[in-house]
């Protein structure tokens, strides 16, 4: 699976603005409503915040991977999001996460959703891969940093 074929411009932000995760959540799911993939907003930070609750989602160093089940997917999707700032987030490490994956996956197809997190885990463990993202400065030169490592 190819993280990139999830991905478009309209998806990827670069400099998030908020500071800690609530209003990440807020900010990254603006991006799948702005961009019609989701409607029912409430229902996707419903979801978000019930998966949080149970264990943090920042689970790497720098890095934040909000997912859930959402009714509304009929496919994976995903945003991603990139911070200068840093934000507050609760993570096991305790450090501050500049680099959101945000994946919703249908019900009842877990196949999918495993390779994506399977993916991204590849991903981040490349020497230098979350340096590189942090320095992006587009949407564009995410997805190509992404793409020379698929």
């Amino acid at each position: 699976m190819n993280i990139t074929d999830l991905l478009t411009p309209s998806l990827i932000r670069v400099g998030l603005e908020s500071e800690e995760k609530d209003e990440l959540f807020e900010e990254m799911v603006q991006l799948f409503v702005a961009s019609e993939i989701i409607h029912d907003r409430e229902a996707a930070l419903t979801t978000l915040f019930e998966r949080e609750a149970k264990m943090s989602t920042g689970i790497a160093r720098w890095v934040g991977l909000p997912h859930g089940k959402l009714a509304e997917a009929q496919e994976l999707l995903m945003a991603l999001g990139v911070s200068k700032k840093g934000i507050e987030y609760d993570s096991l490490d305790g450090e501050l996460v500049y680099i959101v994956l945000m994946v919703f996956a249908e019900i009842g197809n877990p196949g999918p959703h495993i390779e994506a997190l399977a993916e991204i885990c590849r991903l981040f463990s490349i020497p230098g891969f979350t340096e590189k993202l942090r320095e992006a400065q587009t949407a564009d030169e995410v997805l190509s940093i992404i793409r020379s490592e698929e």
